[in-house]
């Protein structure tokens, strides 16, 4: 497991991140994506710190906070040092029915990593994110509120979840501007069957010194292989919960590539499919959930699967997003005189 940098901080976290988005649904919404109890919170808590995993990432709307607690519990448990692992958490999403429980306010961005804080038993979390963009409150309160947490040493490092990129670059100018804490980490949605973010998003990431953390890198368990070209054949979650949308004519292009190197290699399609995200130089760490230890226990596995420039290229081309505009006529037009700088 390769620790690497998150965005241009001093924070080294493992390439693969657990996701607790698993850890304590009932029968609702989360209860879809999965009902793991203390116990099995457990198992895979430490399965994944076995492995190699430092990295840990939940949420406060996840179960309506009981994944949160879970995972403090699982750490007390199994008794990880505090320095052992890095603990990511956000907030944003509705904690309750009143009008400031929710949003990137001020008022709610503090009190929501407070309760955070609470369910988790820490002093304080790594990261902290906002979990989406709020078109009702100005950055600059997000992110003063955000640099507060900072300074009272609740938070260490900020990062930000699901915005655009020109959401993204505005607070980092902001943040420059009136010297607040800086932000760290952008997580977002990435696979070999939504490449989405590489028109704007990536670019951005890389000029800023972002860094990329990858929610839903099987896209809801499609890239797996249990799938046929209609989302059909198998009861993963997909059957129940059919999210992130994907273009599954695209996807399953990608899929039958996959499963021809998947086996020549003699691994799994989606070990493939999280060897060709820890390919990708803007990601720092790709998020993964599981229901059961074995599903983890293969995905850990990805971290050993080495792709040549030859299947890269295979995957690239058959995943490859459509040109638009402006993109191919940047491309078009600094094509020279990217050419001059690449031999001087």
């Amino acid at each position: 497991m390769r620790m690497k940098q998150l965005g241009k901080s001093g924070l080294f976290v493992s390439e693969l991140c657990l996701g607790t988005m698993t850890f304590g649904g009932s029968d609702d919404m989360w209860g879809k994506i999965g009902k793991l109890d203390q116990a099995a919170a457990d198992d895979i808590v430490k399965t994944a710190l076995d492995g190699g995993i430092n990295f840990i990432d939940t949420a406060d709307v996840y179960a309506t906070g009981k994944s949160e607690t879970i995972l403090g519990e699982s750490l007390r448990r199994l008794g990880v040092p505090r320095d052992d692992v890095v603990i990511a958490t956000k907030g944003l999403g509705p904690m309750g029915d009143g009008p400031n429980m929710r949003g990137a306010s001020r008022y709610h961005v503090l009190s929501a990593c407070e309760a955070s804080l609470k369910r988790l038993g820490l002093d304080h979390v790594d990261l902290y994110q906002i979990h989406g963009f709020d078109p009702a409150t100005p950055i600059e309160e997000t992110l003063e509120a955000l640099n507060t947490l900072v300074q009272h040493g609740h938070v260490r490092y900020i990062g930000l979840s699901n915005w655009a990129a020109w959401q993204v670059m505005k607070a980092v100018g902001i943040a420059e501007a009136r010297r607040l804490a800086p932000i760290t980490s952008l997580q977002a949605y990435y696979t070999i069957a939504g490449r989405d973010l590489e028109r704007d998003v990536i670019p951005m990431l890389k000029s800023e010194g972002v860094g990329l953390m990858v929610w839903s890198p099987l896209a809801g368990g499609y890239l797996s292989g249990k799938y046929d070209r209609d989302g059909k054949g198998s009861d993963g979650r997909r059957a129940n919960f059919d999210f992130p949308p994907v273009n599954k004519d695209r996807a399953f292009d990608a899929i039958e590539v996959m499963r021809t190197i998947a086996e020549e290699k003699g691994v799994s399609i989606a070990q493939i499919a999280l060897s060709w995200l820890l390919h990708q130089p803007a990601v720092s760490s790709v998020i993964v959930g599981a229901k059961r230890v074995d599903q983890l226990t293969d995905n850990i596995a990805s971290t050993e699967v080495e792709l040549t420039n030859d299947e890269l290229t295979r995957l690239n081309e058959v995943s490859a997003l459509p040109a638009e505009y402006p993109g191919w006529m940047i491309e078009r037009q600094g094509e020279y005189r990217a050419h001059m700088k690449e031999n001087g």
